[in-house]
């Protein structure tokens, strides 16, 4: 482990807000266990141990039902942990891949059988190297067939470069984060007004109302994150997600109360409605369907 690394917290409070019943965790992750899983050679991050049991074991605190784990960078295009994990779940969990342009109808087959319905393109540099956008093409089309869709995950300064990039994509596209806004610029920024602009024009892209604790400048309860967050859910309430980010890597402020993040969902999602389709209708579309 990274001698500067954050540890999930240990002990997070019992949240406040009562999640509706079949609330899917839609973006956590696993690590590891190393010594059963060990990570990728070319990884820019080494972290702690953060198995499929202790993920569960929050699930199951907090009151989600149901979890969608995502490829953590750490473990490059090896999916065996995030697969492992699916299979352990059943049908409670699904789970979104990394994969190169080798990939096997075969090998996508049986991903998919274990649950994985997607797979995550990664273009935020300091974590990633660079690759080209052909390879990235190359995959969406292997994949297309078998009703998957792709994660892309950026920065805010980026989206402009990547606009014609993600046009080209076959399939619905879910960006990580809301791409990484800068929140100090506010909504009315033409950066994140790009970014809303994209989604309307583009009624296959979706959003992860995620990760305030990345996003803000104030820290906790990540007050400055909520315009950005809400502008999301009121204009696309058809088209939002959102999830914990367990173990919440690569953090360098603080770790976040699990539970705290979870009272923060009704200041995003302010009606019922709203908190229905974002954790239980959204979901259950794109994953389970």
């Amino acid at each position: 482990m990274d001698a500067d690394w954050l540890v999930f917290h240990p002990d997070p409070k019992k949240p406040d807000f009562k999640l509706p019943k079949g609330a899917v965790d839609a973006h956590c992750h696993v690590f590891g266990p190393a010594a059963q899983f060990p990570f990728a050679p070319e990884r820019k991050y080494t972290p702690c141990d953060a198995g499929k049991d202790k993920l569960f074991e929050l699930r199951d605190f907090l009151g989600f039902e149901r979890n969608v784990i995502v490829q953590a960078t750490c473990h490059g295009k090896d999916n065996r942990a995030m697969v492992d994990a699916c299979r352990a779940a059943g049908d409670m969990a699904r789970g979104i891949a990394s994969v190169g342009p080798d990939i096997t109808r075969a090998e996508l087959e049986d991903m998919h059988l274990a649950g994985v319905r997607g797979v995550r393109f990664n273009f935020v540099k300091r974590l990633v190297d660079a690759t080209p956008k052909e390879v990235f093409l190359g995959i969406a089309d292997k994949i297309k067939d078998l009703g998957w869709h792709i994660v892309v995950y950026f920065e805010a300064q980026d989206l402009a470069e990547l606009e014609p990039f993600l046009k080209q994509l076959p399939t619905t596209i879910v960006v990580d984060h809301m791409g990484r806004p800068d929140v100090a610029k506010g909504v009315n920024h033409p950066d994140f007004q790009r970014f809303l602009r994209i989604m309307a024009e583009n009624e296959n892209i979706w959003s992860k109302v995620t990760c305030p604790e990345r996003l803000s400048l104030q820290g906790p309860p990540y007050d400055d994150v909520v315009p950005f967050c809400a502008a999301v859910v009121d204009r696309f309430p058809d088209r939002v997600l959102w999830g914990t980010d367990w173990p919440h890597p690569n953090m360098t402020t603080h770790m976040p109360d699990d539970g705290a993040l979870v009272d923060y969902i009704p200041r995003i999602a302010r009606t019922p409605e709203q908190q229905q389709k974002l954790l239980v209708d959204n979901p259950m579309r794109l994953y389970w369907a």
